[in-house]
């Protein structure tokens, strides 16, 4: 079911807010994720505050459109979570998530069918969907600084710029062509955690620091739950032209670990492919993908003793904040 038969927006991108501030916490965005399931199978987890849905037989069902199936799960989620909703609909869910971005809390943004290339085309470069920012300088440098530029420019020319398979995914979205599909069940693949600064933080070590406490908890509660992972993603949300955009990146770990100090040092690279060292960041995510047992996972033999007495140390750590608490040990850099 992906909604290529309905005539309107068919996908629904949502946002959660805390009606006082700051996402919902683990019970309740599970609970939402539920709230969703009783209207649609198709859910996708998009921890920790977000979720995509293919509502495209609960229209029907519900003999509502997107908007009034979008106002029937906002006072929903209000009602049983406390939790407001911005909603972007769209055909696909490149659409909807850019129209998401536009939504304030408790609105919804609508893209109808056949728009979607008129929606895109004033956004600047970097607000494309899968366009980071060392892509959309390229880009910029050559006079597509918007995506209605990009979408006019010969497919050719892209794929010159930037190659060949990069040129025809970034000239597809600039027309508003997802050729992805909402994908359920995401939320037993993966755990996140996020960190919002009270304000727009342009310090990188602010959001080094940030990345640390973001790996400390997640390689923490991974090994916690006897699970590892096998990829990290980050996200980065920070202020633009049109408000603020959010940048995703993905990189797969050398082996599956929930090792910290592993998962430190991959969050660091991806955060540096960004390129936002002037970036006026709001907040960051991190989610760690590709869960597996730990039990299951083979580990690569090292016989550095560096490698060895950082781990032992890890363990250590572990028993003490499973005895006092998570704030009882915490590494130098988040001390201060």
């Amino acid at each position: 079911m992906n909604g290529s038969g309905a005539k309107g927006p068919c996908v629904l991108s949502l946002r959660f807010r805390r009606t006082a501030g700051g996402p919902p916490d683990s019970a309740d965005y599970t609970g939402l994720l539920a709230l969703l399931g009783t209207l649609t199978p198709v859910v996708e987890a998009a921890p920790p505050d977000g979720a995509l849905a293919d509502v495209s037989g609960a229209l029907r069902y519900f003999g509502r459109d997107a908007r009034g199936l979008a106002s029937l799960i906002r006072v929903r989620a209000l009602a049983l979570h406390g939790v407001d909703c911005a909603i972007g609909a769209g055909s696909n869910p490149l659409v909807a998530r850019t129209a998401a971005r536009r939504a304030a809390p408790g609105t919804t943004f609508v893209v109808d069918r056949g728009e979607e290339a008129a929606f895109l085309a004033p956004l600047p470069a970097v607000a494309l969907d899968g366009v980071g920012a060392a892509t959309a300088r390229t880009l910029c440098g050559y006079g597509l600084d918007s995506v209605g530029r990009i979408a006019a420019a010969p497919l050719a020319t892209l794929q010159r710029i930037t190659g060949v398979r990069t040129g025809r995914e970034v000239w597809e979205r600039a027309q508003g062509i997802d050729r992805t599909r909402v994908a359920p069940n995401a939320a037993a693949r993966s755990i996140a955690a996020e960190r919002s600064f009270p304000c727009d933080e342009l310090a990188p070590e602010r959001h080094r620091r940030a990345l640390l406490s973001l790996t400390e908890e997640l390689g923490a509660r991974l090994r916690g739950e006897g699970r590892v992972c096998g990829s990290l993603a980050v996200s980065v949300r920070f202020a633009n032209r049109t408000g603020y955009a959010t940048l995703t990146r993905s990189r797969t770990l050398r082996e599956p670990t929930a090792h910290s100090a592993a998962l430190t040092a991959l969050a660091y690279r991806i955060h540096e492919s960004f390129g936002l060292q002037r970036a006026r960041v709001r907040g960051i995510a991190l989610r760690a993908e590709g869960l597996a047992d730990a039990g299951r996972a083979s580990r690569q033999l090292t016989f550095d003793p560096a490698d060895e007495r950082t781990r032992r140390i890890e363990e250590v750590a572990d028993r003490l904040r499973e005895r006092f608490g998570p704030g009882a040990v915490k590494p130098a850099g988040l001390a201060a």
